[in-house]
């Protein structure tokens, strides 16, 4: 049953202390980790809410090897991010993954951290064979692990929790001080950025032009908000003097190629950005406005104002996590927050279609203001 009330949050910054304090006492002597493995695997947007842990990480062991294991396709996301060793891409195949178990053991880690919970991740930690594997009890081949944290909530001693929360909250319970939560951050490469550059100038967009970036795609329906809607916000951020560059993977141009052709001015497309350049591209827009997806938090993690269009996600766990201004656009359902594979409350999600262009042009002239 849908709530006609509809909501429009500038959310607040995560709150935060001067001294970073850990959430537990140690379980081992930390002066003598001197190699550290992270993994967390799955998607764009899990890599980038995984940064707060790493840094967190290096914060403490500025000394110690500290590696990442991701996935390979989602890997360049954290080119050019000093605070981590080694990047290390998880492939698809078994023979790949094989001759990774071999790497893993023959770096002899002294602790490894599991922030993704799932069959593989949980595998290749215990195949790390890491003197010290940590995962959550809750994790369905915990005893894998040779130590367990209870959950996030009890660990952060407050009822919900986010994602970022919920990683941090492995590192705190073993004694890294992570109680001032820290902040997405991603690194922009001067390589993709001059190539970024390069690529607007040939658009007639020079520095000294500000623009929108746009992400109309999400992995859902009931996160997808419709592309004419998009347009008609286009066309106001035109009539206020910006310029829109929409962006979206190859297998989502036809998003891209829709809100083009509904707005009444000229949309710039780019749909065959790699991983480095959308960061650039994401760092030099003036605002970023798009669903709830791994784009949105990309924005976030370089600084840029959001406004995050949100369906049926949870935004509590999923809200951007950032300190500078931002508005997270949704519609109270009665139904919200779900998984998000299917609508089983409506014939089509209605979540999402149920926030209106006022709405997100509301919170952009906001946003802008606050620019």
């Amino acid at each position: 049953m849908e709530e006609r009330r509809h909501r429009n949050d500038l959310n607040a910054a995560p709150s935060a202390s001067a001294q970073p304090q850990p959430l537990a006492p140690a379980r081992w002597n930390w002066r003598e980790v001197k190699r550290v493995l992270v993994v967390r695997l799955r998607s764009i947007g899990d890599a980038v809410l995984a940064t707060p842990s790493l840094l967190a990480l290096r914060r403490f062991l500025p000394e110690a090897e500290i590696d990442v294991l991701l996935e390979d396709w989602v890997a360049p996301v954290l080119e050019g991010f000093r605070e981590v060793d080694r990047v290390i891409a998880v492939e698809r195949s078994n023979w790949a993954r094989a001759r990774l178990i071999g790497t893993l053991r023959a770096a002899r880690y002294d602790v490894a951290f599991n922030l993704h919970g799932g069959t593989t991740a949980t595998f290749l930690t215990k195949a790390s064979n890491a003197r010290h594997r940590v995962g959550f009890a809750s994790y369905q081949y915990a005893r894998l692990h040779n130590h367990l944290a209870p959950p996030p909530a009890q660990i952060w001693q407050q009822p919900n929790t986010h994602s970022v929360e919920q990683q941090l909250a492995l590192l705190g319970w073993t004694g890294v001080p992570v109680s001032d939560r820290p902040r997405t951050r991603l690194a922009v490469t001067t390589h993709a950025d001059e190539k970024t550059k390069r690529r607007l100038l040939a658009e007639g967009l020079d520095d000294a032009q500000p623009f929108v970036l746009m992400h109309p795609a999400a992995a859902f329906e009931s996160k997808t908000w419709p592309a004419e809607r998009f347009a008609r916000v286009a066309d106001h951020l035109r009539a206020r003097g910006l310029r829109t560059v929409v962006v979206a993977a190859p297998d989502e141009a036809e998003i891209a190629r829709e809100v083009a052709a509904r707005a009444h001015g000229r949309i710039i497309q780019f749909t065959d950005l790699s991983l480095p350049e959308l960061i650039a591209l994401a760092h030099r827009a003036h605002i970023f406005i798009g669903n709830d997806s791994g784009v949105a938090h990309i924005a976030a993690a370089v600084r840029t104002p959001v406004v995050v269009i949100f369906g049926s996600s949870n935004v509590a766990h999923w809200r951007p996590w950032t300190d500078l201004p931002h508005a997270v656009v949704r519609a109270e359902m009665a139904c919200a927050p779900c998984a998000g594979y299917e609508c089983t409350a409506f014939q089509r999600p209605q979540c999402i279609r149920h926030v209106s262009v006022e709405d997100v042009m509301t919170a952009v002239d906001r946003l802008l203001a606050n620019r």
